[in-house]
């Protein structure tokens, strides 16, 4: 509309009401312009840093399998004709667990058993004519030397005759053989053949292992494996039951690195129970009391890495400075600092990703933190560490929220 429309249109009297209105529009934006931007104020978790006596402990994950294990195979070479157990099958000492044909075996113990007659018969005959020999010499109708022959093909025919029945005691063996029997009590841990297949003598076909004693078996890598000497407790907690820990025993450490994995392996002895399954993942912790000695324990969460260095971040008159430090080992879920920092020093223990060097920080309160921790638990976030994205699923409802 012109102006001088608007001002004809306008009514007298109106200029002192719109006037104020102006002037304090003008007077906001001039202080909008010249008001500085608020300071950014991180709020941060800290934690003041002492000493104290701390023991080093370390933990590993294995696997629970049994102590002794035997790999199972014929003692003669043949085709298997049967198999009587399955994977996971107990079995007891003497029982079968596969089966050759036999029949080859059956026709060398009855040529076995032909070979012994013949050996027998021929002994009789020795005996027979080394009698009438003596009778022939006694009455001096033969001369000695004829009797010493009679005597030898007599002795000859005998050692034959024991030959034979040694030989035919073996096929009875080796037919016997024909049937694989478990040599102890336990469980059928794998299968590596089938029915059909031929197999040479000596030839793995069963594993069977015993569960009256079992083990956890673990990798440790090789810059841990001096401190196994002065490891003072050893306890197992089995995945399937974490809350109840278990005694253990360090029973051998292998002298040469695994070629895969590059880690020694250790055999750790646990009591025999029940319901304890071959097969079980495991977690090992390896404690040393009081070996740490005098230590600075932070939490991990406090750690930060800067261009491949370890950092925390200090703080000093409200504001942050990032020091290097230098780990000493680990505590539990705490890592032991052994330079860097010094006791009654304030270090930030989460939120270490947010921050950048001069940041002013805000220490929050104990009550504070606890109920962070709360809402965190209730909105299912907790655990998640600071500057790492939330699972997807997690995110998602937090934006529903």
């Amino acid at each position: 509309m012109p102006a001088f429309l608007s001002m004809s249109l306008r009514p007298r009297g109106a200029a002192p009401f719109f006037l104020p209105l102006v002037l304090a529009a003008a007077l906001l934006a001039g202080c909008s312009r010249d008001a500085p931007p608020p300071e950014d104020v991180r709020p941060v978790r800290a934690l003041t840093l002492a000493t104290g006596m701390v023991g080093t402990s370390a933990e590993f994950s294995g696997d629970v399998r049994p102590r002794y294990e035997s790999r199972l195979g014929f003692r003669v070479g043949g085709k298997i004709s049967a198999r009587k157990v399955d994977v996971g099958t107990v079995v007891k000492r003497g029982q079968v667990l596969m089966q050759l044909d036999p029949q080859d075996l059956r026709l060398g113990q009855a040529q076995a058993q032909a070979n012994l007659r013949a050996a027998q018969t021929n002994y009789d005959l020795a005996r027979a004519d080394l009698k009438r020999y003596q009778d022939l010499r006694s009455q001096n109708f033969v001369a000695q030397a004829v009797l010493d022959q009679k005597l030898a093909a007599a002795h000859s025919a005998q050692a034959t005759v024991e030959a034979a029945r040694a030989a035919l005691r073996e096929q009875a063996n080796q037919t016997g053989y024909a049937s694989l029997e478990s040599d102890t009590d336990g469980v059928v841990t794998g299968i590596d053949a089938e029915v059909g297949q031929v197999v040479q003598a000596g030839t793995p076909v069963v594993r069977v292992a015993r569960t009256d004693e079992k083990e956890v078996v673990i990798g440790v890598p090789e810059d841990q494996v001096d401190e196994l000497r002065h490891v003072s407790t050893v306890k197992v907690r089995l995945w399937a039951d974490p809350n109840r820990s278990i005694d253990g025993k360090i029973r051998e450490v292998s002298p040469v690195a695994d070629p895969a994995t590059r880690t020694y392996t250790v055999k750790v002895s646990i009591p025999a129970r029940d319901d304890i399954r071959l097969g079980m993942t495991a977690v090992v912790q390896l404690a040393q009391a009081g070996g740490g000695g005098s230590a600075i324990k932070v939490p991990l969460s406090a750690l930060y890495q800067n261009k491949g260095a370890t950092s925390v971040w200090l703080i000093e008159n409200g504001a942050v400075r990032l020091v290097p430090v230098q780990v000493g080992g680990v505590s539990g879920n705490d890592v032991l600092l052994a330079g860097g920092v010094k006791p009654g020093q304030t270090i930030v223990t989460a939120g270490v990703n947010l921050l950048k060097p001069g940041q002013k920080v805000k220490v929050l309160a104990a009550d504070v933190a606890r109920r962070g921790d709360a809402e965190a638990e209730a909105t299912g976030l907790r655990g998640t560490p600071v500057g790492q994205a939330a699972p997807a699923g997690q995110a998602a409802a937090g934006a529903a929220k």
